[in-house]
């Protein structure tokens, strides 16, 4: 499995530092809904989910947390604790995110509307889609 980190480009003074994203320039694809996670307790676990098809950029944009990426075959922890980096999740891909710092503020932002019928919210259902997929078949 392939983690893919952004990196972003701030751009500072002594006022302070900014952080400006465009689709399909700092981000791979149009972006179509962002949300955030805050308030978010020590001991919560969000996500627990995959998509179909959307792809997303996690980005925690003050404080940290973690995040668990499991393609059906690998996992992978990845660390998010600065505001100018961004993980890039692909669909068919489990994510937890864990960790969260008591001030910590996740924004996602996303490939495509909400759309129910694109999660998978049952780990079994989607070790089976993610073998179907490796193996050529739709899932």
């Amino acid at each position: 499995m392939q983690v893919i980190k952004y990196v972003f480009q701030p751009h500072g003074d002594d006022r302070g530092q900014l952080i400006a994203l465009e689709e399909f320039k700092d981000i791979p694809f149009q972006i179509k809904r962002v949300y955030y996670m805050y308030d978010t307790g020590k001991k919560v676990t969000r996500g627990c989910h995959a998509h179909r098809s959307l792809e997303q950029i996690l980005i925690c944009i003050h404080g940290s947390c973690t995040v668990r990426l499991d393609d059906g075959k690998e996992t992978k922890t990845v660390p998010l604790e600065r505001p100018y980096e961004g993980l890039y999740v692909s669909g068919n891909m489990w994510r937890e995110m864990y960790g969260f710092s008591e001030d910590a503020v996740l924004m996602v932002l996303a490939s495509e509307l909400y759309d129910e019928s694109d999660y998978i919210r049952d780990y079994d259902e989607f070790l089976k889609i993610a073998e179907k997929n490796r193996d050529g078949r739709k899932g």
